[in-house]
């Protein structure tokens, strides 16, 4: 079939919006039709070199679609069904999913390679295969996915708003009840409040915690933190130390949630400081790809028995994870709408992003019906 897509020619260049041909699925694969898409961070990362990334890529890895047919041997969906996409493919058999760290899967090795699981594409343009996004491609009108990316929920919830859960809200309250374990009565910081950082600092709140200090240098965002719970906001983690300081009677934060648009080493050192002894510093943003060091006290590690600890996809588990969310998106706990700043048409992508690298957005989202 013929359909449209966003395709990232090289590193660099802004977005291209052109006709493509998509191949209808094989074994265990299935079509979708789009619905929305969110606009992360790590898409842009893969247009500035930060995330390596094999081109020509057609983008996005955070959609929510109809099924609109499926491959031999599909059993999980099926035509009409609702979707929401899994930007990790789990499996369910691997020694990581086994263990209940479905994030971890092993197809994970593949999600950088851009082809199907099975090595070959069904995207192509200008006669030649294109790659998408984590085996995903949301940037385009229709995809052909893997059925291990493939999530189920309810049809009477909006997909505009579900798209979010594939990627940002599962890894931003994953970060703050999974990897940083936050607890009742807990201080916690988040570093950064776009779409991961908002879900995270509603993560916090869900899990009990008693001051939540959002630091973020553009005052919309800072505005926007305090309506999903923040109590304390910040400029800078400079100018954070001596309020969470005082607020916390010197103790400072037990858990801090990096979510960062881009993560820097010469900052984990200062983040370490805004750290209480036990504390624990997760590392939720991206690093450039070719950063190899970071400035820290080892002793902070020792004599204090500080933690820092990374994560990918907030350390859930898609398919029990992404219904849980919907769950409290439907009782009123989760606030998805809040989070969606813009929509664009897909004509509109590079100013989505330029929306988002000026800090206009929490999240962009592309809607296609």
């Amino acid at each position: 079939m013929k359909t449209e897509a966003a395709i990232l020619w090289e590193p660099g260049q802004p977005w291209s919006v052109e006709e493509i041909e998509l191949d209808p699925p094989k074994a265990g694969e299935v079509l979708v039709e789009m619905v929305a898409s969110g606009m992360c961070h790590s898409d842009d990362h893969a247009v500035t070199g930060d995330l390596p990334a094999i081109t020509p890529l057609i983008g996005g890895h955070e959609g929510a679609g109809i099924v609109l047919e499926v491959g031999e041997g599909v059993a999980s969906v099926a035509p009409g069904d609702h979707v929401v996409f899994s930007f990790v493919p789990a499996c369910g058999q691997c020694p990581s999913c086994a263990d209940g760290h479905s994030n971890l899967c092993d197809n994970g090795a593949a999600l950088l390679v851009g082809a199907q699981l099975d090595g070959t594409s069904r995207h192509h343009a200008r006669g030649q295969d294109i790659w998408t996004m984590v085996c995903l491609g949301t940037f385009g009108r229709h995809t052909v996915v893997n059925e291990m990316s493939c999530v189920k929920i309810d049809n009477d919830i909006p997909l505009e708003l579900a798209c979010l859960v594939g990627c940002g809200v599962t890894t931003g309250w994953g970060s703050s009840v999974y990897a940083a374990e936050v607890r009742p009565g807990d201080n916690v910081a988040v570093i950064g409040v776009g779409g991961i950082g908002a879900a995270a600092v509603q993560g916090a709140r869900l899990a009990g915690a008693r001051n939540i200090f959002a630091i973020d240098p553009v005052e919309f965002k800072r505005e926007q933190a305090t309506k999903f719970g923040a109590t304390h906001t910040i400029a800078s983690i400079g100018e954070a130390f001596e309020l969470i300081q005082q607020v916390t009677w010197g103790r400072m934060c037990d858990k801090i949630i990096c979510a960062m648009g881009i993560g820097e080493g010469s900052q984990i050192g200062p983040i370490m400081s805004l750290t209480a002894k036990r504390g624990r510093v997760v590392v939720t943003n991206i690093h450039p790809a070719s950063e190899g060091s970071i400035d820290i006290s080892l002793c902070d590690l020792t004599l204090m028995e500080k933690q820092l600890v990374g994560t990918i996809f907030g350390s859930a588990n898609p398919r029990s994870d992404i219904p849980r969310l919907m769950h409290l998106y439907r009782d009123g706990q989760l606030d998805l709408a809040g989070m969606v700043t813009r929509e664009y048409a897909l004509e509109d992508i590079n100013q989505g992003f330029e929306d988002m690298k000026a800090g206009r957005n929490i999240r962009g989202v592309i809607r296609y019906k």
